[in-house]
């Protein structure tokens, strides 16, 4: 800053700003970064809506000379996806199952809940049988990245990973690093010799809908250690349809969410208390208390109950689930 004299007038002149204080390329990278988060969030909202899905899933290679992979199942449904909050950095997606009875009536069955965050500072990982542990992500690891975590019906943890989205060959998609996962149910009711997977998780935009593919190497302990027993591919493919009674899936939310939130935030409380949380699995439904939380939200939802009465209950039920020594108790 300095003071200069024209025509017998003091006048102040500010020189500009030198060219190192805001060079193009910082621009340039800054508004770069914005597009791509910006686009990543468009990929992940793009996940909500209508849809036919089609489950289809194969165990290709045995990693033991004992052991005889499954024939390919391949299922489907119609599920609802909606976008239940956006903070901006956090994206909820609820997933809503639509199950025709076949007497006139439509079934609600919550299904998983995907929540993604932008640059976390940890991520929720199952950490083994029963288990899950917020894990810290390192500053120069999160940068530009996003972690997806996945809830089980009953809004308990399933598994976690990070990753970023991209554009390969032209065709965009999110995958994540190694994570650990626990059985999903078609397995978990079966008593196999594997009891978890160490998985890739991958999501892809496609035209009228999208994909969701899982490489999952399915692990077992062989004489004390945990040993590959085979591999296996999960693709899921959601496409556009509106050809069933979406409205039923909004009804049963509307009735249900504040329920639904509460439950959450009961979670949230046992995962921050014990950074993590430890909570017996159970094949059917995933973990021993998930039947019960579902049941009372279908209550809540058929006037048969009251959403405060289940709140309380279900407050209860999460914390006695997840208190120390919870787990050893009930398998004693």
């Amino acid at each position: 800053m300095k003071f200069r004299y024209y025509a017998g007038i003091l006048v102040l002149a500010i020189a500009p700003a030198p060219l190192w204080a805001n060079p193009p390329e910082t621009n340039q990278a800054a508004s770069a970064q914005k597009a791509a988060f910006e686009q990543d969030r468009a990929d992940i909202l793009a996940m909500a809506g209508n849809y036919k899905v089609r489950f289809d899933m194969q165990e290709s290679t045995a990693w033991r000379a004992d052991y005889e992979p499954r024939e390919r199942k391949i299922s489907g449904g119609n599920e609802v996806v909606r976008v239940i909050e956006d903070t901006g950095t956090k994206i909820i997606l609820q997933h809503l199952l639509v199950v025709d009875m076949g007497d006139g009536k439509d079934f609600i069955v919550k299904h998983w809940r995907q929540d993604w965050e932008y640059e976390p500072e940890d991520i929720l990982v199952y950490s083994d049988r029963h288990s899950w542990a917020l894990r810290p992500v390192p500053a120069e690891q999160r940068k530009g990245q996003w972690s997806q975590t996945v809830y089980q019906v009953d809004d308990s943890p399933r598994y976690a990973g990070i990753g970023t989205w991209e554009t390969e060959a032209g065709v965009r998609r999110w995958s994540s690093n190694w994570t650990w996962r626990p059985l999903a149910r078609r397995d978990a009711v079966r008593d196999p010799v594997y009891d978890r997977y160490y998985a890739i998780n991958r999501h892809s935009p496609m035209p009228g809908g999208w994909i969701h593919f899982q490489d999952n190497t399915k692990m077992g302990m062989v004489e004390g250690k945990l040993e590959p027993i085979v591999q296996e591919y999960v693709l899921n493919t959601y496409t556009k349809f509106d050809d069933y009674n979406v409205k039923a899936a909004d009804d049963y939310w509307s009735k249900t969410k504040d329920y639904w939130a509460e439950v959450r935030a009961s979670w949230d409380k046992a995962f921050a208390s014990h950074r993590g949380v430890t909570v017996e699995e159970e094949a059917q439904t995933g973990t021993v208390i998930s039947g019960e939380l579902l049941s009372m939200g279908t209550k809540i939802a058929d006037g048969e109950m009251d959403a405060k009465a289940a709140t309380l209950k279900a407050r209860t039920l999460i914390a006695d689930a997840t208190k120390p020594g919870a787990v050893q108790t009930a398998q004693k």
